[in-house]
């Protein structure tokens, strides 16, 4: 299979597994709480990629510890507890939606922080892109009166993460091999999830007395499995056959994955909901497009 088939194949396999999981956390938190949700995350994912990685991060340089270590912050652990808070609030499909906005917050941090360059398509990209954000949350909030849609704010605070983390790796990571890099990241993030686990009570014997806590515990390790432990395997993969913003372009196909789900859940969406991510992803598309 030749390196561009493989960034597209990658691209889709990560878009339905990534799609996905935001109804995965939605049924999880039926049984545990958000910090439970992003603790678990992290410690099934650490465990799942020691299995096999764990022989590799003596391969990691002692320069390049910096670096996994903000990537691990940023790319996996704050995120894991910024969207289950959200997912408290607001419904899966939504959740999705915005999380297309990453590929612009790339753009974005790209042109500031590491001084990539942008032309003005893409800077029109990113405004269409936060005015549908803008109208895909004031309907929202419409539409679902009980639910505060303020929550959204944890959604747009995790893709801004998301995009320093792919820049930090394209900029200083391409050396290690994908699977070193996600392995190291958990290396660095399974103390302090563990630490959360405990800060919540998770291993208090009354804990383990849930009915819901079963099925929870199964939905997150399918999360982490999948979402997790094999996404940011081939995402790393992704990203170092391809660009920042092409890797980050998996927000594409996700959101038709999420919405299904939610749809399937029962969750309300309305017309002018789907006009507002139609904008999002045009910006997303003019942002992404070649001259």
């Amino acid at each position: 299979m030749s390196e561009n088939t493989l960034k597209w194949f990658y691209l889709l396999v990560l878009s339905l597994i990534w799609g996905s999981s935001f109804i995965l956390m939605k049924k999880a938190l039926i049984g545990v709480t958000p910090f439970q949700l992003g603790a678990l995350r992290t410690v099934m994912t650490a465990l799942i990629l020691f299995t096999v990685g764990l022989k590799y991060v003596k391969t990691i340089d002692k320069p390049a510890w910096k670096w996994i270590a903000l990537t691990g912050i940023f790319g996996s652990f704050i995120p894991a507890f910024l969207f289950a808070i959200a997912e408290t609030e607001i419904d899966s499909a939504i959740a999705s939606i915005l999380n297309s906005l990453v590929p612009l917050q790339t753009i974005l941090v790209g042109f500031a922080v590491f001084q990539m360059t942008s032309t003005k398509r893409q800077i029109l990209g990113v405004i269409l892109g936060f005015i549908g954000t803008a109208l895909l949350v004031v309907e929202g909030a419409d539409l679902n009166p009980h639910q505060n849609y303020l929550y959204a704010g944890y959604i747009i605070l995790a893709t801004v993460m998301y995009a320093f983390n792919v820049n930090m790796i394209k900029s200083h990571l391409q050396h290690l091999k994908p699977l070193t890099i996600a392995t190291g990241n958990y290396v660095v993030i399974l103390i302090p999830a563990l630490i959360v686990l405990v800060w919540t009570g998770f291993f208090k014997p009354a804990s383990f007395q849930q009915p819901e806590l079963k099925m929870a515990l199964m939905y997150i390790f399918i999360l982490s499995f999948f979402g997790t432990a094999l996404a940011k395997v081939l995402f790393n993969k992704l990203i170092r056959i391809s660009t920042p913003v092409f890797a980050s372009s998996v927000t594409y196909v996700m959101p038709i994955v999420a919405l299904t789900w939610g749809v399937l859940d029962g969750e309300g969406f309305s017309a002018l909901q789907g006009f507002a991510s139609v904008i999002i992803l045009l910006g997303v598309y003019l942002a992404n497009k070649r001259a």
